[in-house]
């Protein structure tokens, strides 16, 4: 873990006027006597869950840290809030794909369409996986739903549903591998769902530009620096421990800091692993080690985590948390839950949803991120048609 201070905007929108922002500050050496710098500035500040909470103009917030600790905590200050409001305020630019045309996540969102190789995911195990019929059940599945708009598929071999039993590396070689060689044979773009690093680099070799890892690289210390050596993008995702064990881990004081935290500390792991930031999409993992109230907190408050300065990711599709606040429960009957939630995400700033129903989806985010950026000009309508 860094000494460096983390910074999560809560809001920002009047900045550009000059205005204040909202600020959650963690690990913000002398704390106490910045607010009260901030407070004699006329600024306000309170202590929330550990984080100094302050309503400042950006400026003024490290002009008091200057007054406290003079131009080195001033500069620590300015270098945590400074690129945080400025990410808040921006957009994510396009995500770089090896050997291929970015993916266009500074222009509008991503769908990534779901196709689980397993007989025993939650909520379509056996779907796209027959044993006697292998890849080309799965492969049949998947052109389906790019066929309907997906952007991306994700490609897994292993089940992450809470409970879920692990499954060995030979085993996800066999269902994973071949899937991604003939999806990528026909120009798909494909990421591989995994957390091994024998797996990624398998998929990566197959030709997957991607690699969705849930563990956020906990669970094979091989694969970050295989990732790293790869060169691909990784997507980063909160989670404690494992699947079978996750749900009794969802203890929090506030989730919404917390899981923001840990995303900020990792990326900072992942740059010093040879992992830079451009290359890193985060996802603060709906439905891992969460409870559903923790869940909708996330999707409430999925706008601050923009100020991570990457492409946000978020997979609620079909999630037993829609089911019980929609009183739903089959996970394949969740389809209009998944939908709202889908547009909810893209709405807040999300670039990337990951979905198993993906024409619906696709129709509500075009909707959800048409109104998010009406008026702004007329450039979202062609990032749409170009990528078609």
């Amino acid at each position: 873990m860094s000494d460096t201070p983390i910074t999560r905007v809560e809001d920002a929108a009047l900045v550009p006027a000059g205005g204040p922002a909202r600020l959650a500050l963690s690990r913000l050496p002398r704390a106490q006597a910045i607010a009260d710098a901030v407070a004699a500035a006329r600024g306000v500040s309170n202590w929330i869950d550990g984080r100094l909470v302050v309503t400042a103009v950006p400026s003024r917030l490290i002009d008091a840290a200057g007054r406290v600790g003079g131009r080195e905590l001033a500069d620590l200050v300015g270098g945590s809030v400074e690129p945080a409001v400025a990410a808040w305020l921006g957009e994510p630019t396009d995500l770089a794909l090896p050997g291929r045309e970015a993916l266009p996540t500074g222009r509008r969102p991503v769908v990534m369409g779901i196709v689980n190789v397993t007989p025993d995911s939650f909520s379509d195990g056996g779907t796209a996986y027959d044993p006697d019929d292998h890849p080309a059940a799965a492969v049949r599945a998947a052109l389906a739903l790019r066929e309907a708009g997906a952007d991306v598929l994700d490609v897994g071999g292993e089940s992450t549903r809470p409970g879920a039993e692990p499954v060995d590396a030979d085993e996800e070689l066999r269902r994973v591998v071949p899937v991604v060689e003939a999806l990528a044979a026909e120009g798909a773009l494909v990421s591989v769902d995994t957390t091994k690093a024998v797996v990624a680099r398998a998929a990566v070799e197959a030709g997957a530009v991607l690699v969705n890892d849930v563990s956020a690289g906990t669970f094979d210390p091989q694969l970050l620096p295989t990732v790293a050596e790869l060169g691909v993008p990784y997507v980063l995702m909160h989670l404690r421990g494992n699947p079978g064990t996750m749900q009794d881990q969802t203890e929090y004081t506030d989730v919404v800091g917390e899981v923001f935290d840990f995303l900020a500390d990792r990326l900072d792991q992942l740059e010093r692993l040879g992992i830079p930031r451009e290359l890193v999409v985060v996802d603060p993992g709906i439905g891992f080690a969460k409870t559903a109230t923790h869940n909708l907190l996330l999707l409430r408050h999925l706008r601050e985590f923009t100020s991570l300065g990457r492409p946000l990711m978020v997979g609620t599709s079909r999630k037993s948390f829609l089911g019980r606040v929609g009183g739903v429960e089959e996970a394949g009957d969740r389809l209009v839950g998944s939908v709202v939630s889908a547009a909810l995400a893209v709405a807040a700033g999300s670039r990337m949803v990951r979905v198993h129903d993906v024409a619906e989806t696709v129709q509500a985010v075009r909707v959800a991120h048409a109104t998010a950026t009406a008026g702004d000009d007329d450039a979202e309508e062609s990032a749409w048609t170009a990528s078609s």
